[in-house]
């Protein structure tokens, strides 16, 4: 691309009604955090410049969006932990998810509450996903289970689930259904 034609696509910077309309947009396609969407803006900031008096306005934007309720971080956190859980991830990893996004520890609390109460639900569905434990298509050999165990462990379950579930066989139960939950 020639010089000319950069310089003539170049954005221009931004002023505190493009910052809004930025945020709006973002806000409008992904489901997001306060702390995201300050990262986003920074990021244009830093893309485009800043054509206003003072500093940018970045937090009284995120702030505005918070009070008109286009983010809400509590219930970004308790959707995107039902989400993780869904897929088989343990409590450890739903809250490790939550804590790169921004979420403060007060908003993320009742995601992680959930997210631990339906340990055994998660932890299943993992490994039928996966094919460990009584899901397994056949016989697993010691190194094989280690094996499991450790993407069990990595997937945020806990070691004595983790185990107990890698270590259980189809005779014991019937692969359709899960053993009672302790």
């Amino acid at each position: 691309m020639s010089r000319e034609r950069a310089e003539r696509r170049a954005l221009p910077p931004l002023d505190e009604a493009a910052l809004d309309r930025l945020a709006i947009g973002y806000v409008g396609r992904y489901g997001t955090t306060e702390a995201k969407l300050a990262q986003y803006l920074r990021c244009k900031l830093r893309e485009r410049g800043w054509d206003g008096d003072g500093e940018p306005p970045v937090a009284r934007v995120v702030a505005r969006c918070v009070r008109l309720g286009y983010v809400d971080d509590a219930a970004f956190a308790r959707a995107r932990g039902e989400a993780l859980t869904r897929r088989g991830l343990g409590a450890r990893r739903v809250t490790q998810a939550l804590q790169a996004a921004g979420v403060d520890q007060d908003a993320a609390a009742p995601a992680r509450e959930a997210a631990e109460a339906a340990a055994w639900e998660a932890a299943t569905a993992f490994a039928r996903r996966r094919r460990f434990g009584a899901y397994a298509a056949g016989p697993r050999d010691p190194d094989q289970r280690r094996r499991d165990l450790a993407a069990m462990v990595r997937a945020g379950h806990g070691f004595a689930l983790a185990r107990r579930i890698v270590n259980t066989e189809p005779e014991d139960f019937g692969a359709d259904r899960p053993p009672d939950a302790e």
